[in-house]
């Protein structure tokens, strides 16, 4: 079952052990959907920087996505 990271807290544990997260955002049906993915890089209350296994970066705005990761 996916767990919902919204505090502050759960970006910083998902940052120090290197978890894997998916950014998902609404389409125009309502329905949330992958837009990105990759380990918590940097966050602040505005956004999240994840970074892919590529090392490239995509930011996040916290308001309007969705952050996941699976517990194993």
């Amino acid at each position: 079952m996916p767990q919902t990271l919204i505090k502050n807290i759960d970006f910083f544990v998902a940052a120090l052990s290197q978890t894997f997260v998916s950014a998902l955002q609404l389409d125009p049906d309502g329905m949330y959907s992958q837009v990105g993915s990759g380990v918590v890089d940097k966050f602040s209350d505005e956004y999240v920087r994840l970074k892919r296994f590529d090392g490239t970066t995509s930011h996040y705005a916290r308001d309007i996505t969705k952050f996941q990761h699976n517990h194993a």
